[in-house]
């Protein structure tokens, strides 16, 4: 897990990431309401290389999909790419966040930017702020005064009440964390909600326009985090869905619009990667069988493309292997 820290404790996966075999789920057991989708490999010209731990998001300015650094199993890198739906752009801005991988990038609508925080470089944990502008291909930093934690593999999503781009968790190289943290244009403020999740690092966080709630399921911690969470824009609720998929750390989850809620992809479980395919209904998760689909990985960036309507995926690792391949999720016809 060198894209995440490599001072990450090495025996934590084996000790939280037990599978909950009471729940007896089977994948032929559950049937979707709507018909499967379908993952697309696509063929582009020119692509990032091979990958893991990227930060990635949809900026809506430039309607293109960013994505960030991330590590190829030499280098931490500081590039910036764009995808455009067809083609990969690498984007040469006149500054860039220094390398890193396992940052959070997420959306935020007030500053129309994308705002990168946290990381790993290689050597420590980072806890600076950078803003995306899609406007201008340009990066900006932003010294703040008050700031979450250095941190690697924090939760990074679009706040669906404020806007405003929120961090959550996080490990410090000792302690995972479980600190809300809410972008406010020039600093961070931490949020004291009522509820708080346990502490965690390398989960999935994503927002459901459909019911404009952000899910949280399962990642890294000093504790069991088979859970499901939401965030309202004020308060963390604690769900409890008849089905769960495996305990997953290092996946990706992002809105399909193709099933009108969050669908979650691959990570890794127990040591082993996966590439389940899983959809959250609002209130319960459901196994999706998909016609073909990215081979099993962690550590990959997913996100949801507005401009082309589209789930789109990009590079990730299993084992030794790194992949640079792009993917995108269709509803089979």
């Amino acid at each position: 897990m060198r894209w995440i820290g490599r001072v990450l404790p090495g025996g934590v996966a084996a000790i939280c990431l037990t599978l909950a075999l009471s729940a007896g789920v089977s994948h032929a057991q559950f049937a979707p309401a709507l018909p499967p989708p379908t993952w697309k490999k696509l063929s582009t010209a020119v692509s990032p290389s091979a990958r893991a731990g990227h930060a990635i998001a949809y900026e809506p300015v430039s309607g293109k999909v960013v994505i960030f650094g991330g590590y190829d199993d030499a280098n931490y890198l500081d590039e910036t790419w764009s995808f455009d739906g067809t083609t990969w752009t690498q984007e040469t801005p006149p500054s860039s966040p220094p390398p890193r991988a396992a940052a959070s990038l997420a959306h935020d609508v007030v500053t129309q930017s994308l705002v990168l925080f946290g990381g790993y470089d290689g050597t420590g944990y980072l806890g600076d702020t950078w803003l995306w502008d899609g406007a201008t291909s340009s990066w900006t930093n932003v010294p703040t005064a008050i700031a979450p934690p250095a941190v690697t593999s924090p939760m990074g999503f679009e706040d669906p009440l404020s806007g405003h781009a929120v961090i959550f968790g996080g490990y410090d190289g000792q302690f995972y964390q479980n600190g809300t943290w809410i972008f406010q244009g020039d600093g961070w403020m931490e949020l004291n909600p009522q509820t708080v999740p346990g502490a965690r690092a390398a989960s999935i966080a994503a927002r459901d326009p459909s019911t404009n709630l952000v899910v949280m399921f399962g990642g890294l911690g000093a504790v069991n985090q088979y859970n499901t969470w939401t965030w309202d824009g004020t308060d963390w609720s604690r769900q409890f869905p008849a089905v769960q998929p495996p305990l997953v750390y290092a996946s990706g989850a992002a809105y399909s619009p193709h099933l009108g809620g969050v669908t979650l992809f691959g990570g890794g479980e127990s040591g082993t990667d996966l590439n389940d395919t899983w959809f959250w209904t609002g209130s319960d998760w459901t196994p999706m069988q998909t016609a073909r689909s990215p081979s099993a990985r962690e550590a990959f960036g997913i996100v949801y493309d507005d401009t082309q309507g589209l789930v789109v995926l990009f590079g990730g690792q299993n084992g030794d292997s790194l992949f640079g391949d792009t993917w995108e999720l269709l509803r089979r016809r």
